[in-house]
Formats: structure tokens, sequence, C-alpha cells
């Protein structure tokens, strides 16, 4: 073993230490009274039951493709071992994640009760150890993985393994969140006219567990596929360039991400706040925003220091990249937050509430398109600077620089779902106006985090699966022995880059269908328990929660199958039936409609969301009024584009190309 590993492997214990202590910090907090006990344990229960049913399936698919793996890609058959080993660090990072935000929703409703501040911390600490399972699991795995096996398609099988499992947590954990979500908003706000959390709608729980599974497990599994998926491709990109030092470097660099991050945390220390709804928003974005500055500034001092130490100032170009990357996600960060946040896009579409749904709706696309605009230069410019800077390899570089403290940009993200939960119980437990306040305050802050988390996880996979493609040339011209030209004046080249085009939106076309069917069915739960349960709407009965949370699960689990597959068999029938070439076409078309529609999407339903919730805080007449009502129907419609559809496409673009990669053997043995 290169003794550069040693500090690879502590930065990745590090991190697991790291999320320990948070666990701990978390468990010592109130839990609230016997009634908050109750709802938190109910959503629990749900977060577990939908877990467990997607674990099931999980190993059956995954099993099953290891076994393909490891006897159809012979001579490679670790190839399979290092795909399980990917899904289980993958599926393990999501559980223990997921499990802690469970437990930290209670304990930041009841902390609202006496401190504004110490709710915000319980919450971050809660996204945190999310952040750190993350990078400590994915990094240790995969540098286990390096250890073990000299061979670069063993590497991207570990890659190709979490795949899996951010397809099942994000596609499926995304179709149950957002069935519950809008079967629960129709019926309860819409038509029964009670609060969005009130304890009488039977779908409630859903709902939390959904926040749960969707936006902690979900996010999570499908930022630890990006970050795995970066620093893999830089790996097997630098293999050929820098031979052993190229496949150190990028695991290196993500050890000094881990430790800038974990520095970052230390500086989100809330202030005591009072004031008005915008002011405790404004000081909770400023708090966590100097976590992101300090982890960022560490970690452009130690990868500058790294990289010309260790590769030597010649190759400084490489430092270039890493920056390029880190900038990048920056910089959309920043243009997510307007667009999403209390700013002039989410007030236009609040002014329009005043007309109706209609011209809410219109104002939300609107903003959603121009949302594209920003996100699609920065990542343009950012590639440019890369492979200026270091080539193919440099483009890889600055995929990994945009995840380098993952750590701290996940504690921010899922910091949201908690913060959205604790709002839910505050309200379901009754625990007055003013703990109501606080945690709504959270919760708006909760989705411009998460929103941005969304822009930010979308980006970071066009970078990967640009990556990707590299990566894909780079293997199929050494499995051919020769370059591969693609011209997009040959017929094949084009009849790819258009299947590759629409695929998007065939997928997210049944994303939203299954959103729709599934909320359907929750509708027609939640209709018929307020009719046959005597004094559920009085408040004297209480609802079937685990109906709903049964319901949900298993529409979620049979309508992603067909997504799912689609992910895996088209790229498989393009490569077979057209070529490499056409495959590569099928590649940048997938990479170029997914990346601004999951963009469109994320931003439009964000927007929506924080326009709702601008409303309800007062302006324009506050809940009840009829642009709050034609907000709600906003929202409804941006649920599933900005946690179903949107973020899902962020798999769609990274597994094509995984897929692409792994199977170039084959088609070069089958179709050459």
């Amino acid at each position: 073993m290169d003794l550069a590993m040693i500090p690879v492997l502590l930065a990745g214990l590090l991190a697991l230490a790291f999320a320990g202590y948070l666990v701990l910090f978390i468990l010592r907090q109130d839990q609230g009274s016997d009634k908050i006990k109750e709802i938190a344990s109910a959503i629990q229960e749900g977060s577990r039951t939908f877990l467990r049913a997607e674990f099931r399936v999980l190993a059956i698919v995954a099993i099953i493709i290891a076994v393909v793996f490891a006897f159809v890609l012979d001579p490679k058959p670790w190839v399979g071992v290092a795909y399980l080993v990917g899904t289980i660090t993958s599926a393990l990072a999501g559980y223990l994640g997921m499990s802690i935000a469970v437990r930290a929703n209670s304990r930041t409703a009841t902390a609202a009760i006496s401190s504004w501040a110490r709710a915000l911390s319980i919450a971050f600490s809660g996204g945190a150890v999310m952040g750190f399972c993350v990078v400590g699991l994915g990094l240790l795995g995969l540098t286990v993985i390096v250890i073990l096996f000299d061979d670069s398609h063993v590497w991207l099988g570990y890659a190709v393994g979490a795949s899996l499992v951010a397809l099942f947590l994000r596609v499926g954990g995304g179709i149950f969140t957002k069935s519950a979500d809008v079967g629960a908003d129709i019926v309860g706000k819409l038509e029964a006219g009670i609060p969005e959390d009130d304890p009488r709608n039977p779908a409630v729980i859903a709902d939390n567990v959904g926040d749960n599974v969707g936006d902690i497990a979900g996010m999570g599994s499908d930022l630890f596929e990006s970050y795995v998926s970066a620093i893999a491709a830089s790996m097997v990109l630098g293999l050929i360039i820098y031979a052993d030092k190229g496949i150190l470097l990028p695991l290196l660099l993500a050890a000094v991400g881990v430790v800038a991050a974990i520095v970052g945390v230390f500086f989100v220390r809330p202030p005591q706040v009072g004031g008005s709804f915008e002011e405790q928003t404004s000081k909770a974005r400023a708090t966590m925003n100097r976590g992101v500055y300090v982890s960022n500034i560490l970690m452009i001092i130690g990868g500058f220091l790294l990289v010309w130490f260790y590769l030597g100032s010649a190759e400084i170009g490489v430092f270039y990249a890493v920056i390029a990357g880190l900038a990048c996600g920056f910089l959309i960060g920043l243009s997510t937050e307007y667009f999403t946040a209390d700013k002039g896009p989410v007030k236009g579409i609040v002014k329009s509430s005043q007309t109706g749904a209609a011209t809410n709706v219109i104002e939300g696309l609107a903003v959603g398109m121009f949302s594209t605009v920003i996100p699609v230069v920065l990542v343009a410019v950012a590639i440019l600077i890369a492979y200026q800077a270091a080539g193919l390899f440099g483009i890889a570089i600055a995929a990994e620089g945009m995840l380098i403290t993952l750590g701290m940009l996940l504690a921010i993200d899922c910091y949201g779902p908690i913060a959205d939960n604790a709002a839910g119980i505050a309200e379901m437990g009754g625990l007055g106006k003013e703990v109501r306040e606080r945690t709504e305050a959270l919760d708006a802050v909760g989705n411009t985090t998460a929103a941005i988390g969304k822009g930010f996880a979308i980006s970071s996979a066009a970078l990967a699966s640009l990556a990707w493609l590299a990566t894909f040339f780079a293997v199929a011209e050494e499995e051919l022995g020769r370059d591969i030209i693609v011209s997009l004046t040959e017929p094949k080249v084009m009849v790819g880059l258009l299947i590759g085009a629409v695929l998007s939106f065939l997928f997210s076309g049944l994303a939203m269908k299954a959103v729709s069917s599934g909320a359907f069915a929750v509708v027609t739960e939640v209709r018929r328990q307020f009719k046959e349960i005597p004094g559920l709407m009085e408040g004297t009965a209480k609802a079937d929660y685990a109906r709903c949370v049964d319901i949900t699960t298993r529409k979620a689990l049979k309508d992603m199958i067909v997504p799912g597959l689609l992910v895996i068999l088209v790229p498989l029938a393009i490569g077979f039936g057209l070529g490499l070439e056409a495959l590569a076409g099928f590649l940048a078309g997938t990479l170029v409609t997914g990346f601004i529609l999951a963009i469109l999407m994320a931003n439009s339903g964000g927007a929506w969301d924080n326009a709702k919730k601008y409303i309800e805080a007062g302006h324009m007449g506050g809940k009840g009024s009829d642009a709050h009502k034609a907000a709600v129907i906003g929202d409804t419609v941006g649920d599933p584009f900005k946690d179903t559809a949107g973020p899902s496409l962020n798999i769609l673009i990274k597994l094509v190309g995984k897929v692409a990669v792994i199977f170039v053997p084959i088609f070069v043995l089958v179709v050459t």
C-alpha cells in the first residue's frame, strides 16, 4: 500500500468519527413531551418501513446485476464484488443519515420552545451527520477498493454500485414524498381547509416520512454517487496522464476537503435573535453561509499546497481546475438562492398570485426558464477553464472540486427537511404560535437551502457526467486501440443525440405521472377516512396514518420500475445496436437536455414553494386569501417538479454514462 493512502484512510475515519460526535450531541437533546415523542415515533417507523421495503427490492436487483458484472465482464469478476461494496456503503450512508434525521426533527421542535438558535444548531447537526456519513463511507470504500484491486474497471464498478442505490432512493423516494405531499395538500388544505400539518389529516405522517426518504436519504445517495463518480473518473483519467500520482491525487484532494468541511461546521454558530420572520431567516442563512465560506477558503489553501508539493509547480493547472469547479458550485448556489429565496423572482410569483392560479403557474415556469441561463453559463465556463488548465483530467477534477466540501454542503441541504419536519411536529404537537413561527422561519430557510442543494446537485451531476463522457472516450479508445471520431454528419450519431435528448423528457414524464397516480391513491384514502371515521374532522378520533404510508410505499416501488429500467437498458440498446460513436452522441444528448430540464424543474418548484411561504408569513392577505389559494396550487404543481422529476434527472445523466463505460469491452467485442 502506498503511504499516501494513509491520510486518505484517516480522513475517511475522521469524517465518520465526527458524524458520531454529532450523533451524541443530537441524542443528548430533549425529545419533548409524550405527544411529541408519539408523533416522532410514527415518522421514524414510517421511514423505516419504506426503507426496509425498498432495500428488500434493492438487494435482489443488486445481486442480479453483480452476477452479470462478474460473469459477463469476464475476465474482470471483481467488478461485481466492487459493485456490491458500492451498493452497501451507499445504502448504509443513507440509512444512518436518515435514522438520525428522524430523531433530530422532534428535538429541533422542542428546542424551539426556548431557543431559536438551539433549534437551528440541532437541525444543522442532523444534516451534518448525513453529510459526513456520505463523505466518510464513500471515501473509505473507494480507497479500500483501490488498495485491494489494481484495475480501473473495478473502481468504476464501485461507483456504479452507488448509482443503483441513488436510483432507488432518489426516484422511489421522490415518488413517495410527493405522492404523500400532493395528496395531503389536495384534501387537507384545498378541500377540508385545515392547516398543512394538521394531525387530523391521515396523510400528514406519510408527508413527513417523505421528507426523510426523499430529501435526506434520496439527496444523500444522489450526492454520494456524484462524489464517488467524480473521484473515480478523475482516477481513471489521472492514471493515463500521471500514473500512480494521478490515482492518488483525487483521493488526497477529497481528504483535504473532509478536513476543510469539518472546520467549517464549527463556524456555524447561530446568534440569539428575535425580530421579524425576515430577520430570522436572514440570520439563519448568514450563519450557514459562514461555514461554507470558511470551508471553501481552507480548501483553496489546502488544494494549492497539495498540487504544488505533490505534482509540482509545473502542474499547477490541476489546481486551477479544482478552483473552477469549486467556484462554479459556489456561484450556482448564489444564483439558485436569487431565483428561489424571497427576492425579485419569488416576489413576482407572489404578485401574480393575486390574479389566480393560472398566472402563478405561468410566472413560476418563466422563473424556472430564466434560472437555467446562469448555471449553464457557469458550467460551460468551468469546463473551458478546466480543460485549458489540465485537459480532460481537468474536467474530472473540476467535477470533484465542485463536490470537494460535500460534508458541509450536504449538511446545509439536509437541514431543510429536518426543519420542515420540526415545523410539522410543532403544528401537530400544539406547541403554540411562537414556537410555530420560529420553526416556520427555520423551514423557510430550509426551502431555500434545499433548492440550493438541488441546483448544486444537478450542476455537479452535469460536470460528473461530462467526466464520465471523457472516461468513456478514454476507455473505448484504449479497448479499440484507436481514436473514436464522432461526427454530427454521421446519421447514427444524430440518432443517438436525439434519443438521448428525448430520454430526459420520457423519464421526467414517467416520474410526474407516478406522482399523479400516487397522489390520486392518497387522496382517495384520505377522503375515505374523513368520511368513514367518526369524529376525525372534529379531532376526537385518530387517523390511520400507517395506511397512507403503506399505500405510498407500494405505489413508489411499483412506479419506479420502468424509469429505472430505461436508465440501464437504453444505453445498452444504443451501444449494441448502433455502436460506440452513436453511444457517445446519446450520452451528450442526455447530458444537455437532462441538465437544463432538471434546473428548470428544481428552481420553478423552489420558487413556487417559497412564494407560498412568503404569503403565509402575512403578505398579500396571508393564509386563506385568494392569493394564498393560488400559491398553494402553484406549490402543489411544483412539488413533483422540485422533489421528484428534477432531482431524478441527476441519476439519469450520470448512470447512463457509467453503464456505457462499464460495458465498453463488451460493445467492442460484439459490435466491432
